[in-house]
């Protein structure tokens, strides 16, 4: 496996501060934070983020709304249909991950992705889409990085990828990785690296110090090499969009 699935530490962090500025709307049956780039209501490029176990919140939106501030339009679906875990969960610790994650396996999670790649690219008629994937969203970029879907990929610290689904990528991709991560671990970092290289496509991999799983998404911003770093991952996003859509 390419990241193992995911653990504890994915279901803790720090929820951020701001006021997101876009809006939710009920896409063939599933919520969809929707944010446009400032004075560009017809742009032709997307990007789509597929979210870590909290869905659609704060900290999701936030981000969102940079990828809207650097000229896209960006889309969160509601991966979970209501099911995402509770924020109030992520402060407590309380949250039995593997029932959860029983109820959310790929089967499910697929329809969701399929639908919002439709509404992106007909609905919206926009002509080059890109995915980011924080944590659980990292393994539907990989399987969706394909022709008519996703042309260009990044995920965040990815969690309950395969082999073969990083294999099977068919664009260009991106991997921000933390130095400390019981999911994407070295070894698997590493092994990671010797499929991308088979596939011939663009890739990297960058490895940030001195941080944990979850950093680019929830990391506590009081810290300063936090910050940082989940500014850094963040750059590293959008130049990569920059590059390759």
């Amino acid at each position: 496996m390419a990241s193992n699935p995911p653990g504890a530490c994915c279901a803790s962090g720090f929820k951020h501060e701001g006021t997101p500025i876009g809006e939710t709307k009920n896409i063939s049956g599933v919520d969809t934070y929707i944010v446009y780039p400032k004075d560009n209501k017809t742009p032709e490029k997307a990007v789509v983020i597929l979210s870590d176990i909290f869905g659609i919140y704060v900290n999701s939106q936030l981000l969102a709304d940079e990828f809207a501030a650097n000229g896209y339009l960006c889309i969160i679906p509601d991966l979970f249909r209501g099911d995402a875990i509770k924020v109030s969960d992520m402060e407590s610790g309380n949250v039995d991950l593997a029932s959860w994650i029983s109820k959310h396996q790929f089967a499910v999670i697929d329809p969701v992705v399929e639908s919002t790649i439709k509404y992106v690219r007909e609905d919206l008629g926009i002509k080059k889409v890109g995915s980011v994937g924080y944590c659980f969203g990292g393994k539907y970029v990989c399987r969706f990085l394909k022709p008519g879907k996703f042309d260009v990929g990044y995920t965040a610290h990815p969690s309950f990828v395969t082999n073969e689904e990083l294999a099977g990528i068919a664009g260009p991709l991106s991997i921000a990785a933390s130095e400390i991560d019981q999911i994407f671990t070295a070894e698997l970092r590493h092994e990671s690296e010797g499929i991308l290289i088979k596939t011939g496509l663009p890739w990297q991999i960058n490895l940030f110090s001195g941080v944990s799983h979850g950093f680019a998404v929830r990391a506590d911003l009081s810290n300063k090499h936090f910050k940082f770093a989940k500014e850094q991952a963040f750059c590293q996003a959008v130049v990569w969009f920059n590059q390759h859509l």
